[in-house]
């Protein structure tokens, strides 16, 4: 019987909901993402602060029932894995326990990839912009080596996501490796040699970076990444910064940025995708919980405006193969940005019955 799925839904998964002897040094004793999430506070009138989750609660991802729990609802309402963000530091890994014990314990029984976010971390989302946390560098071919080798059991195992055949893995920024090409046909070899054929190599960057080029075998495109705080504009996506002169965003002093949800995105879903791109979709977004009055807000954001984005979305990537109608769905569980597919206290299910509803149309 053939396999009728409309698209290969993959949900970026944040792994910071348990404490790390780093962020108890940062921040203080017990930091999670749970901490910002906790304290948040409505900035503006309409302004709706926090944001708590609903029937999974304030969990500890430690705890294997949590992540079971979490498999169950995503595979339930056509999700098909997790793409768990990953932290490479020159060889100095954060944040790693959740999916090592994925990996270790053979559960959930749910489909994964990685997402390696190689950036420094900074205090910017914390109000400290000026402050280094962890610096991102790139040592050279023995630390690539390094890498990967910690990543092959990874790759080997029988849940992670493939794409023709290849292990599925994204780089946040593939601009930023020094060389992209040399890391890519390493990493390529590397993978030839333990007998998992070729990898599948994902970038996100704006639509003038050829990831063909630069040896990777496709991107998501750039403007449709998250918001950034007012103060960074360099950051910002073209569409919000266009936004701007629609919607004003307040002083620093008064208040976030924000934007209106249905407008930031309309003009990348209108254009017709490159074969090497994928469709990326926003659940929703508001950051204040981490970054205060410097954060950007997306405003009338609900499950079904989301919903629209994602049944065209899935249009844009409709007449390929199955294997390639990829679309990637930010995020399963960033609390601390409003950007999450978990049941929350407002919506209940509200953004797992949304894609539920999309595929089953």
């Amino acid at each position: 019987m053939p396999d009728e799925r409309r698209a290969r839904l993959l949900a970026l998964y944040l792994p910071q909901f348990h404490p790390i002897p780093e962020n108890d040094t940062w921040w203080e004793p017990g930091f999670t993402e749970w901490t910002n999430v906790s304290r948040a506070q409505p900035l503006y009138a309409s302004h709706l602060q926090p944001h708590l989750p609903g029937e999974l609660g304030f969990y500890d991802l430690r705890v294997p029932e949590v992540r079971e729990a979490q498999a169950a609802l995503a595979q339930a309402h056509g999700i098909e894995g997790f793409c768990y963000w990953h932290y490479w530091f020159a060889g100095r890994r954060l944040l790693e326990r959740p999916f090592a014990d994925v990996l270790r314990t053979q559960a959930p029984d749910f489909p994964f990839c990685l997402a390696w976010a190689n950036q420094t971390w900074s205090g910017i989302w914390h109000g400290c912009p000026g402050r280094v946390l962890i610096e991102q560098t790139y040592p050279g071919e023995d630390d690539h080596r390094a890498h990967f080798a910690a990543l092959l059991p990874a790759f080997a195992d029988r849940r992670y996501v493939r794409v023709d055949g290849r292990p599925l893995f994204f780089v946040y920024r593939p601009a930023q490796l020094p060389e992209p090409q040399r890391f890519a046909a390493l990493w390529r070899d590397l993978a030839m040699q333990h007998g998992l054929g070729d990898l599948f190599l994902v970038g996100q960057h704006e639509a003038d970076w050829d990831p063909i080029a630069n040896g990777f075998d496709a991107r998501v495109p750039l403007e449709m990444r998250k918001m950034r705080p007012p103060d960074t504009s360099s950051m910002l996506t073209r569409a919000a910064r266009r936004l701007r002169r629609a919607v004003r965003p307040r002083p620093a002093d008064e208040g976030p940025a924000v934007f209106e949800y249905a407008t930031v995105f309309e003009e990348a879903y209108q254009r017709r995708l490159a074969p090497h791109e994928f469709p990326l979709v926003v659940s929703n977004w508001d950051n204040t919980p981490r970054c205060g009055r410097l954060g950007s807000v997306l405003a009338n954001g609900t499950p079904d405006a989301f919903a629209a984005y994602l049944r065209r979305a899935i249009a844009q990537v409709s007449d390929r193969p199955l294997d390639r109608r990829l679309v990637m769905i930010r995020s399963w569980n960033e609390w601390g940005e409003g950007n999450y597919l978990e049941p929350d206290q407002e919506f209940g299910r509200g953004y797992l019955e949304a894609i539920q509803e999309v595929l089953e149309e």
